[in-house]
């Protein structure tokens, strides 16, 4: 695909490739060396947006000296055993990991080695590892670890986790790591383990429960690490919520502390702790029934604002300066009075969570993204493309379902696919800008265009779609279709096939048949305009509808405004079109509750290659507006009828499908 647009990276690069050397380098930007081991700071480059709940995009300082984007412009596979998980997550390249279900590692207490540029993120809430540990070897850099719930490698009886080290994430020397939305429970050390200055490091919207030793930072005498620790909920736990030992920047922010274990452990029961030369800053958490809700050594600074004690006991240290986390990015204070409710809902794994797979940037073209995604694919799997002019074709084949289309701009018309091949290169199929095979897409803020010129090319057909579609429950939302002759075709697989499209607040424009097909297609709360094409008499038809006899189905407009420029009585609603002259396509149209411009003709409806229009299904109910009326070649529909043509009676089918109830 060419486009107007360019991705940031360099072309022959690889996702995460030279990702060590811009640590390396944002490392010297900040951070210059002191006596003794310690680092004095310097400011790096400030990170530009805060993050939202559910976004995909790391925050805090894991945003920061080139970001942290995980397996993105990877392949995106789907795990359901162990031999596939660790194949992946030890390969040398970049992989988007998506685990379905559980996935219990043996032997009991296993590594699973996760290598640099990857992204390991649970399929749904029920994304599961038992028994295992995810692994970072010194020097791995760019891994994202989402929407996943890794428990039970806890040993009966070490409880202090002395025997084993089985944690739940351990990460040694590494840089560029974003771990979100994860259930880390009942393991048998650490939940993190974050070690050996590791760098650019965000924890975010994790629930750590049932545990000794949650959350540990250090294990060096260097102070290196910058780590984001934000929304999570530290529940029944004992220590470590968490503990930062030699942290260069430590910023705690909307954390939970709840349910502490209580042993009567007079020291080793705490909540925050600044250890060694840490500098950290806490802001507006909340900390319910709390032995030591935050302390520092005396050779650590701590900054504390905002924050909520409850029911605490101990140590609530503060002293130094610290440093000014908004100095490096920019984020989101939530008051510290709404943490226990927003926490408890939005961290852990989320069914909301899926891959969002970025264009431009991640993938350079929408057909790469739509490459990426698995085969079979289960949860939806949304493109979000960016603003621009993309010149290209986009086929989304019958084996690449759940996916959603999504422009990113303000508007629809923000982002353009547009081609301008004509049907007589290759058929209806062939001149389809857009083509849609697969069930249960859904495309939304995005504009679909074919922009042959008719007039600039001498071709026996001007033929030319912007999209076409032979899936079944395929949604547009807030889109617009432009074209002259076929601009939208919504199609089956075959003609006993019935597939389903509904278009809403959407824009279609055209001249000739330019709604046409055989799929039940509903089109509501929408602008259909009809372009003329210079004529006083005859300058084109809305629909074309083939639908299948045995389908009671087929098109519907409801709620919507069709307008023109085009002259008075110049224009049919429709004609049936009977494809290779099949006579079971008799085309069903219902036109209802919409406005009407003058440019349509009082007998709207017209034959159609020997095939008359009184023979098909033609039928209009409460219309309205210059080009409505009721005369001998308007069929009107009884009001008995129209309350069984409304519609959910076409989307609902077998399966209440029912994507106009999501409003």
């Amino acid at each position: 695909m060419t486009q107007h647009l360019h991705s940031k990276r360099l072309p022959g690069s690889r996702p995460g490739a030279g990702r060590v050397l811009a640590a390396v380098i944002g490392l010297v930007a900040a951070l210059s060396l002191g006596a003794i081991g310690q680092a004095r700071a310097a400011v790096p480059l400030k990170a530009s947006v805060a993050a939202d709940r559910f976004s995909d995009q790391a925050h805090g300082f894991a945003s920061l000296a080139g970001g942290t984007t995980g397996g993105a412009g990877g392949e995106v596979v789907t795990v359901t055993d162990q031999a596939s998980l660790v194949k992946y997550a030890a390969a040398e390249e970049p992989y988007v990991i998506r685990v379905s279900g559980s996935i219990a590692v043996e032997p009991f207490g296993s590594n699973v080695v996760v290598g640099s540029d990857k992204t390991i993120i649970g399929v749904g809430d029920s994304g599961e590892i038992l028994h295992g540990e995810l692994h970072l070897n010194p020097g791995t850099h760019n891994v994202i670890i989402r929407n996943l719930t890794i428990r039970d490698s806890y040993v009966e009886g070490d409880w202090d986790g002395k025997t084993q080290d089985f944690d739940a994430i351990q990460l040694d020397t590494v840089d560029h790591v974003w771990i979100d939305h994860n259930r880390l429970t009942h393991m048998g050390d650490g939940l993190i383990d974050l070690r050996k200055d590791s760098q650019y490091i965000t924890v975010s919207y994790n629930q750590f429960s049932n545990h000794n030793k949650a959350f540990g930072i250090g294990w060096t005498t260097n102070v290196m690490t910058q780590v984001t620790i934000d929304h999570n909920w530290f529940t029944g736990t004992k220590q470590r919520n968490p503990s930062a030992d030699n942290c260069a920047y430590a910023h705690l922010y909307n954390n939970y502390l709840s349910n502490q274990v209580a042993d009567g452990d007079p020291v080793w029961t705490y909540g925050n702790w600044s250890r060694g030369h840490t500098k950290m800053v806490i802001e507006n958490s909340y900390y319910d029934g709390i032995q030591h809700p935050y302390q520092a050594d005396a050779t650590a600074e701590l900054v504390q604002r905002g924050s909520i004690l409850k029911n605490t006991t101990g140590r609530t240290d503060e002293w130094g300066a610290a440093f000014d986390p908004r100095e490096f990015y920019d984020y989101r204070l939530d008051p510290a009075a709404a943490v226990p409710a927003l926490v408890k809902r939005f961290s852990g794994p989320q069914r909301q969570i899926g891959v969002t797979l970025h264009v431009p940037g991640e993938y350079p073209t929408v057909q790469a993204a739509v490459d990426a995604v698995p085969d079979g694919n289960s949860v939806p799997v949304t493109i979000a493309v960016a603003p621009g002019t993309y010149r290209a074709k986009v086929y989304v084949p019958a084996t690449k379902p759940n996916l959603v289309l999504q422009g990113t701009g303000r508007d629809r018309s923000d982002t353009v696919i547009v081609y301008d091949t004509p049907a007589e290169y290759g058929g209806s199929t062939g001149s389809a800008t857009v083509r849609i095979a697969a069930n249960d897409v859904t495309a939304r803020h995005l504009t679909f265009s074919n922009d042959f010129d008719e007039a600039a090319v001498d071709l026996n057909g001007e033929q030319a779609l912007a999209m076409k579609t032979t899936g079944d429950r395929i949604v547009f939302e807030d889109t617009a279709f432009l074209g002259n002759q076929d601009t939208l075709m919504t199609d089956s697989p075959k003609l006993d096939a019935i597939s389903r499209v509904y278009v809403r607040d959407s824009y279609i424009e055209g001249d000739v048949d330019f709604v046409y097909g055989r799929a039940t297609t509903v089109i509501e709360r929408s602008v259909i305009r009809l372009l003329s094409r210079g004529s006083s008499t005859n300058n084109g038809y809305m629909t074309a509808a083939s639908t299948w006899a045995g389908n009671p189905y087929g098109f519907l407009i409801t709620r919507s405004k069709v307008v023109s420029d085009a002259p008075e009585q110049s224009f049919h609603l429709g004609r049936p079109w009977h494809p290779g002259g099949e006579p079971a396509a008799v085309a069903q149209v219902l036109i209802r509750d919409t406005e009407l411009p003058a440019a349509v003709k009082t007998s709207p409806w017209t034959d159609m290659s020997g095939f008359s229009w009184k023979d098909a299904r033609f039928a209009e109910y409460r219309n309205f507006g210059p080009g409505a009326g009721v005369t001998a070649d308007r069929p009107q529909m009884s009001d008995a009828d129209a309350r069984t043509h409304t519609v959910a009676d076409y989307l609902e089918g077998g399966d209440n499908w029912a994507p106009h109830a999501r409003r």
